[in-house]
């Protein structure tokens, strides 16, 4: 990872986990993805951007590996996903050969210029949903 990138992944995080999130996972019409904490075991929640498409939910990770969430989904790939109000279960693929800029262009706008706006090492994800 660069310097600047290093540097924005110091500041941008931090904010994140104490302001944005506890305030955009509340939304109703937020879409959420909770993963299970691979230490604490605990239910993880964090807002994401992507798409639903026939079964399955795509996103793109704006910090690749250095998500949390994308290290608990190694541990427990087993997930659920609120979108639109309505909590899907599923199972959630990462996918390091997926191209996740252009996958950014398949997602919405807003959320997809600020994960280019902020990410460093971008990674797609697909979650197969069960219902």
């Amino acid at each position: 990872m660069t310097r600047y990138a290093e540097l924005k992944y110091r500041i941008v995080t931090p904010f994140q986990r104490r302001v944005g999130n506890p305030v955009l996972r509340r939304l109703p019409m937020q879409t959420v993805l909770e993963t299970t904490g691979r230490k604490s075991g605990l239910p993880r929640r964090t807002p994401v951007g992507g798409r639903r498409v026939a079964d399955s939910f795509w996103l793109v990770s704006e910090y690749g590996e250095r998500s949390q969430y994308v290290r608990n989904i190694r541990a427990d790939a087993r997930v659920r996903v609120r979108i639109r109000g309505r909590w899907h279960s599923g199972t959630a693929h990462l996918l390091p050969d997926d191209d996740p800029r252009a996958r950014l262009k398949t997602l919405p706008r807003l959320n997809s210029a600020a994960v280019r706006a902020v990410g460093g090492r971008l990674l797609t994800v697909r979650v197969d949903l069960e219902d």
